[in-house]
């Protein structure tokens, strides 16, 4: 143990730190845990480009109060800086361990900094942080949540004045802020009691919740098919925000046969029926899928924690249900979207939509296809707030905006993903082809014949730790440097490496252009057959995504046969990648 760390770990046990805190660093001196006091101190949890994110305890690895308040104190300052204190910052939090006091430690900072608060009195969705920002034109945002991680979890979302989590320059100036504040002594603060009752301090549940459910309500394209649709909705908030606000807008959509996951629909951070409470995986979707077949739903729909994200289930014609992953939602909501704005003349002035690098080209082929603009950039809603803020400037109109990894948006007045209005479109268009005597699977098999069967899945490798980074680091230097020719039966034709804003010619050896995204350390393999490998290590978890495609092309008359041979060769070519790069399965 270095003597860095010792020195942390005397710090961290002596006041001024909280009894709490010190008792909790001891014991682990006490047992002579070095492993862990190792994680706890050799670093500082980083505040990134969209925040910190990290495992709640005492430690400088560790989100805790102390952590809250050097990084806020870091935000004070930049928003200082900025001659931004009067605008406001917008705080909100979700229903994790912790969120509360880390939301008022957050508030009690810049108050004490002399920055306007507007505070969430009730937990709220993550979009609504976005919402009010641009509502209350206030100068940023700060999220408490850690999204659809373990309870063991919390997290600190950073927004700026345009309502999108930061982006550059702000994003690296607020870092440098941060990394200035290395002592509590150079951080203000004051009792969450008395941050109440200054006149910086507002709630503002009251006075924006009616708005916010207004607007949403205003998305609506074909109100008049859902009250007689007989449209059955089975939704789970999987213990977080939407408990409230999603069954108030499904309501308001005139959805009338809505069944709560009761065990689900009161905000835990501890999840108890969902250890992983993210909607894209099985074991969380499995209770809800259980209460959906009992009652018959037309669809099942659950938001993550902090409700800016979807996942969906789909009753098929014998009973059972077809869990969608995020680019089959995607296609299905972007293609309801243009689709019937075109077909209603409700298409605004220049539209457009934006989608990520890693999601589905189906969707740029159902925008071509209608003639509306679409985009695509960096991995995060981050960058498709930037690229919406970009394309606007030049007199175009947002329409859709969506990712990979299950997040949605239809509304140009949020600069985020949006489980809400997400949800209601999504419960809208089951609604709207039920009343086309089709169901939802008929309508994405429609569009596969259409477009062509897509097989896309992203695949999350967990490697903890200072070894696992060292080991994460070390795959996508082999992929950048030492990039395979051939992958199982697929050529490599292509490698896209965002990071160098690089297209590089594997054939020829040769640049042939390129990218013009933001930097990111993300390499992208096209390869024959319409097949592609994308390689992105996460920016808050420990863990780097694969992402694979495989491709055909159906008709009515093959389109099982087309799927079948599709998935085999996906399953193919995610194994053999995997064994190129020693990682086992």
């Amino acid at each position: 143990m270095d003597d860095l760390i010792k020195q942390r770990i005397k710090e961290w046990a002596s006041p001024p730190y909280d009894n709490e805190t010190r008792k909790e660093i001891q014991s682990l001196v006490d047992i002579n845990n070095e492993k862990e006091l190792i994680d706890r101190f050799y670093l500082d949890l980083e505040f990134g480009t969209g925040g910190l994110r990290g495992v709640l305890g005492a430690g400088t690895n560790r989100m805790n109060i102390y952590n809250i308040r050097k990084v806020t104190q870091g935000l004070a300052n930049y928003i200082i800086r900025k001659n931004g204190q009067s605008k406001g910052v917008v705080i909100s939090r979700d229903s994790r361990i912790k969120s509360d006091l880390f939301a008022q430690t957050t508030a009690s900072v810049l108050v004490a900094n002399g920055i306007k608060v507007y505070f969430y009195k009730e937990i709220h969705p993550t979009p609504c942080v976005s919402f009010a920002i641009n509502e209350l034109k206030a100068v940023a945002g700060v999220m408490v949540t850690a999204s659809h991680n373990p309870k063991e979890y919390n997290g600190y979302k950073v927004f700026w004045e345009d309502g999108a989590q930061v982006t550059p320059p702000n994003d690296t100036g607020i870092i440098e802020e941060v990394k200035k504040i290395v002592s509590l002594d150079q951080v203000k603060s004051m009792d969450f009691k008395e941050t109440e009752t200054s006149e910086l301090f507002e709630y503002i549940d009251d006075k924006l919740d009616p708005i916010y459910y207004e607007k949403t309500l205003s998305l609506s394209i074909h109100p008049e098919v859902i009250p007689s649709s007989g449209v059955k909705i089975c939704f789970s908030p999987l213990h977080g925000v939407g408990y409230k606000i999603i069954p108030e807008m499904l309501k308001r959509y005139g959805f009338k046969d809505v069944i709560l996951v009761k065990e689900q629909a009161i905000p835990d951070g501890t999840f108890p029926t969902a250890p992983f409470p993210n909607p894209e995986l099985e074991e969380a979707m499995q209770l809800g899928i259980e209460y959906s077949k009992k009652a018959g739903a037309d669809v099942f729909i659950a938001t993550d924690p902090d409700g800016d994200r979807i996942g969906a289930a789909l009753k098929e014609k014998d009973g059972s249900y077809l869990l969608l992953n995020g680019n089959q939602i995607a296609s299905l909501l972007v293609y309801y979207v243009l689709s019937e704005l075109k077909n209603t003349g409700k298409l605004p002035h220049k539209p457009f939509m934006v989608s990520t690098i890693v999601t589905s080209k189906m969707l740029i082929d159902i925008a071509d296809d209608l003639d509306i603009e679409a985009f695509e950039t960096l991995t995060g809603f981050k960058w498709i707030g930037l690229k919406t803020k970009e394309q606007e400037a030049l007199g175009k109109t947002f329409i859709f905006g969506c990712e990979e990894s299950h997040g949605y948006n239809a509304a140009k007045w949020i600069r985020d993903k949006d489980a809400v209005n997400a949800a209601c479109l999504f419960s809208e268009l089951t609604a709207f082809y039920k009343s086309k005597g089709m169901s939802v699977a008929e309508v994405l098999d429609m569009l596969y014949i259409k477009y062509g069967y897509y097989k896309e899945s992203q695949l999350s490798v967990y490697m903890k730790g200072k070894e696992g980074g060292e080991k994460i680091q070390n795959i996508m230097s082999t992929l950048r440097t030492d990039t395979p020719k051939k992958i199982g039966r697929y050529h490599v034709i292509i490698k896209k490496d965002v990071k160098l804003d690089e297209v590089y010619d594997i054939q020829t050896g040769k640049i042939t252009g390129k990218l013009g995204l933001p930097q990111s350390n993300v390499i992208i393999l096209e390869l024959s057959e319409n097949a592609k490998v994308i390689a992105r290590p996460s920016g808050t978890e420990p863990k780097i995504k694969f992402y694979f495609t495989t491709y055909g092309k159906a008709d009515k008359t093959n389109l099982e046969e087309i799927k079948s041979r599709v998935d085999n060769e996906h399953l193919e070519l995610m194994n053999t990648f995997l064994d190129i790069l020693g990682i086992e399965q």
